[in-house]
């Protein structure tokens, strides 16, 4: 959506959005697994704890070869899903332990094992699984249903907590982190545009949808939580897009608003 907009909104909040999108995720992936983890296998867990500490030994060692990590990285979601936790947790401690060098003038690397492990599985994910995901997980069969749907209470719950929790949630965790000063405002960025990308945080799909019909077991609520995953996302989308599209940028130190304007 930040590339769809293009210039209106400074890089800034383009990259506050990409983290906090990842960042959401990796917090729904340890939801499912402390929330909906049905029972542990003690031996299982036991053994996907052990490789971790060797793919750790790896990582000390200074391995760079992505073969090693990989094939331990296949026992230890292996493991974790004998264990009775949800596989996804494998990967994003598999993705902690992978080395990431850093680089001065870039984020890292480009050689290091993570970058060009991320790199190699990027068109992959995006378009190939991710796809595959949505169809499979996304299909709703609109035989029988009337508009009331809309109005049933898990069809509402997840539409207002997509859209309505999300914008209130990550702008006021944003406006108390700056009044506090632990974070700045992102640079060029204005308090509208920054309520528009919170807005635009509700749009929801892989995790919201994951998270919701492991949420909800009766299978007759299912097609009401993917009706209200998709309403919320679109409204999220279209809410998010209006205001960014009015909303101007905070002149830059030294710029008058009318300066910028002008130049605009």
């Amino acid at each position: 959506m930040g590339s769809v907009l293009g210039p209106r909104i400074p890089k800034s909040l383009k990259v506050f959005l990409a983290t906090l999108a990842i960042v959401d995720d990796l917090v729904a992936v340890v939801v499912i697994a402390v929330f909906y983890t049905a029972g542990i296998d003690v031996a299982a867990l036991g053994g996907a704890a052990l490789t971790v500490l060797l793919l750790i030994g790896l990582n000390r060692l200074k391995v760079v070869r992505l073969a090693p990590y990989l094939m331990l990285g296949a026992g230890l979601w292996w493991l974790v899903l004998l264990s009775g936790g949800h596989a996804t947790i494998a990967g994003v401690v598999l993705a902690m332990i992978i080395p990431l060098r850093a680089s001065k003038g870039a984020p890292d690397d480009m050689t290091s094992p993570l970058h060009r492990l991320e790199h190699a599985l990027s068109p992959w994910v995006a378009f190939l699984i991710v796809p595959v995901f949505g169809f499979a997980n996304a299909s709703v069969s609109f035989a029988g249903l009337s508009p009331s749907v809309l109005m049933e209470p898990a069809t509402l719950g997840v539409a207002a907590g997509l859209f309505l929790g999300k914008q209130v949630g990550v702008f006021l965790a944003a406006w108390l982190a700056i009044r506090v000063g632990v974070a700045r405002l992102p640079v060029a960025a204005s308090w509208a545009q920054l309520y528009g990308v919170s807005v635009l945080c509700g749009i929801g799909f892989t995790m919201s949808l994951f998270i919701g019909l492991l949420a909800f077991r009766d299978p007759a609520l299912h097609d009401q939580v993917k009706i209200g995953v998709l309403a919320g996302s679109l409204a999220s989308a279209l809410a998010g897009a209006a205001l960014l599209s009015v909303a101007r940028r905070r002149p830059p130190a030294g710029e008058s608003a009318a300066t910028q304007e002008a130049a605009g």
